[in-house]
């Protein structure tokens, strides 16, 4: 769910404008998941604009201490949402951890990293939400330790796909981000990024991901 129309299509103008989303419907992507797509987002990117990187992150708080409340812990969903996570801690002045897709294979086998004690409430910070699947599997490993309560999760862009939404609802999860495909289309439009063609063909791709075909 985004929270402010205002800050969703101001992010999404600027996530535009370094490139950190790229539309491009008549030259498909490819996802490493096969999918066709006429939209890629790097939102790492972002970490190279010290002025774009701290709005995001002070957003990001403002919007955990508002629909939340101050955690006791920020962790941020690995590699993608390291940074991020750890700039949006910086703002709350509260410790941050990170979960990794799976436990390591050596050393102390680890999949999160950092300090989490006991009894502790925790907001997880993405980078960006495509099914979902990743992120609630960072959620998941959280809730493994004892009395952790996982009190939502934010983000910066979500596609909006109805299986992520499907997905967070299962898992009992509330998510909230900056922007998502929605806005970050209207922005595109009034910006002329993209044409009244290419924006139906962007409609069509979020409708059917999976077996869109240019």
């Amino acid at each position: 769910m985004v929270m402010n129309k205002d800050t969703a299509k101001k992010t999404a103008e600027l996530l535009l404008q370094i490139k950190a989303i790229k539309l491009k419907p008549n030259e498909p992507f490819t996802w490493a998941s096969g999918w066709k797509s006429p939209i890629y987002c790097d939102n790492r990117t972002t970490l190279s604009f010290p002025e774009i990187r701290n709005y995001l992150s002070e957003n990001l708080a403002k919007i955990i201490e508002k629909e939340y409340g101050k955690p006791d812990v920020i962790a941020g969903v690995a590699t993608g949402a390291i940074a991020i996570g750890i700039l949006v801690a910086q703002h709350l002045n509260v410790p941050f951890i990170y979960v990794r897709p799976k436990p390591k294979k050596h050393g102390r086998k680890n999949q999160i990293e950092g300090l989490l004690e006991k009894n502790k409430n925790v907001i997880v910070v993405e980078d960006l939400i495509s099914t979902g699947k990743s992120s609630l599997n960072a959620v998941k490993a959280l809730n493994e330790v004892e009395g952790t309560k996982v009190k939502g999760m934010v983000a910066i862009f979500s596609y909006g796909f109805d299986i992520a939404t499907e997905n967070f609802e299962k898992a009992n999860i509330r998510l909230n981000t900056l922007s998502d495909y929605d806005c970050l289309l209207e922005q595109s439009l009034e910006s002329n990024y993209i044409s009244e063609n290419e924006l139906k063909t962007l409609h069509e791709w979020r409708n059917n991901p999976e077996k869109w075909k240019q």
